[in-house]
């Protein structure tokens, strides 16, 4: 089931040793304009997950430059952007939306603590924001046959590869991680 993959502890430490990856990566290829990058993390409270995380899990790797004063935060797997729920919560809790019942808006709130309306705005998201994104659009030809649109985000998980869903979760989470990126650039 999805809910128990977002409490299994190997789930966000997978996570956070990707994002850890990432910020080595950005931090060792430096600024634009060839200044060192100083690091600049600051926190978050993601909301989803279990409420047990420590503060490794709550912390968002980003950098400084120290002579034009930029910041640089890397790409995330764990976040997406400035959405407060983790990224594995946006992309299993509208996966799991599809064919909507009450009981089922019941259950996902009760298991993810998403109210109903926040389950309707990342559906719109998905169906209409993502489709017409330019990231959708410059990449939705490496799907073949096509994706079908109805059932995001569900029929992209069943495109990545992997027995198990917390693989698939996980590649999809690095598939659409840049087009988070940026949002948060200045």
């Amino acid at each position: 089931m999805c809910h128990t993959l977002l409490d299994d502890p190997k789930l966000h430490t997978l996570l956070l040793c990707i994002d850890e990856e990432q910020a080595a990566e950005t931090r060792s290829t430096g600024c634009a304009c060839g200044g060192r990058l100083h690091r600049a993390d600051y926190p978050r409270k993601p909301r989803g997950g279990p409420r047990d995380l420590d503060d490794a899990h709550r912390m968002r790797r980003s950098f400084c430059c120290g002579i034009c004063r930029k910041r640089c935060t890397p790409l995330s797997v764990r976040f997406l952007g400035r959405r407060v729920y983790l990224g594995a919560v946006v992309v299993l809790a509208s996966a799991m939306r599809y064919g909507l019942t009450v009981q089922r808006v019941a259950q996902l709130t009760h298991w993810f603590g998403v109210p109903r309306q926040t389950l309707d705005r990342w559906r719109h998201w998905w169906h209409d924001d993502f489709v017409e994104s330019d990231f959708w659009q410059d990449v939705r030809g490496r799907f073949v046959p096509p994706v079908q649109l109805t059932t995001l985000p569900a029929s992209l998980l069943h495109r990545f590869t992997g027995p198990e869903l917390a693989q698939r979760c996980v590649f999809a989470l690095r598939f659409l991680a840049p087009l988070f990126r940026r949002h948060e650039e200045r």
